[in-house]
């Protein structure tokens, strides 16, 4: 956050877990490394993965094809990862990428839109899933995943902030490349309108509603994409 901007270029180099995670790749299909190598390079996985607690169980809702999952459960060997995503063929590459790394307590399932696997959850993690549904969905998704957290549990949301502007722009014209046009991410909305940025400032005061701590950082210093993240945390003695 506080780099120069040559220096902050270089931290976003893969070293160590990140290059394991990408190397776990190299088996599939090239559109599915290639996608994971776009991800890693545009998105601030080391800032997030870095509040992650050093061990229990983590939970990522909308995995992808399993880059994340498998970085945090390669940076945090005490952490019991688990991805899920509504794309049973994302979730059939994830498991491939789990088989390269057999010493990371890693595995992945498919899931029903929309729904929280059963926790305690140490932490859940959402990066990049949230616009595809409409704000209602959002909303109750994330009262779900409150509710599924271990006392003192995490809850990491990552998304797009519709500000600053021209960011926002950009982002929303690539989404919708990706998604309407390439198909790359599955969604629940029909139609390029489909997306719904909403504010992270909401965001949190929905986090606050069902009884969490927030804070919110902005994650997108030297990059094109409004990167925020939404921090939410229970309280260690409420349930």
């Amino acid at each position: 956050m506080g780099h120069s901007d040559p220096v902050f270029l270089i931290d976003r180099r893969p070293t160590g877990p990140g290059r394991a995670a990408l190397g776990a790749f190299r088996d599939l299909p090239v559109t599915a490394r290639l996608h994971a190598t776009v991800r890693w390079w545009s998105a601030p996985f080391p800032q997030v993965v870095a509040l992650l607690p050093q061990a229990g169980r983590v939970l990522e809702i909308g995995c992808g094809h399993g880059l994340f999952s498998t970085y945090a459960a390669l940076t945090g060997p005490g952490r019991t990862v688990v991805g899920v995503d509504i794309d049973a063929d994302k979730i059939a590459l994830a498991r491939q990428v789990a088989a390269a790394v057999p010493g990371a307590d890693l595995t992945f399932r498919p899931a029903e839109s929309g729904a929280v696997p059963v926790g305690p959850w140490d932490a859940i993690v959402i990066v990049d899933v949230l616009y595809l549904l409409p704000a209602s969905a959002q909303r109750s998704l994330l009262a779900q995943a409150s509710a599924e957290l271990a006392p003192g549990g995490l809850l990491l949301v990552k998304e797009m902030s519709p500000a600053p502007r021209w960011k926002a722009s950009w982002n929303r014209w690539q989404e919708t490349l990706a998604v309407s046009v390439l198909g790359i991410t599955e969604r629940a909305g029909t139609g390029p309108a489909a997306f719904d940025f909403v504010d992270p400032g909401t965001m949190a005061s929905w986090l606050r509603d069902d009884g969490l701590w927030t804070a919110q950082l902005r994650l997108d210093r030297g990059r094109l994409h409004p990167h925020h993240l939404v921090i939410g945390r229970l309280g260690p003695d409420r349930r």
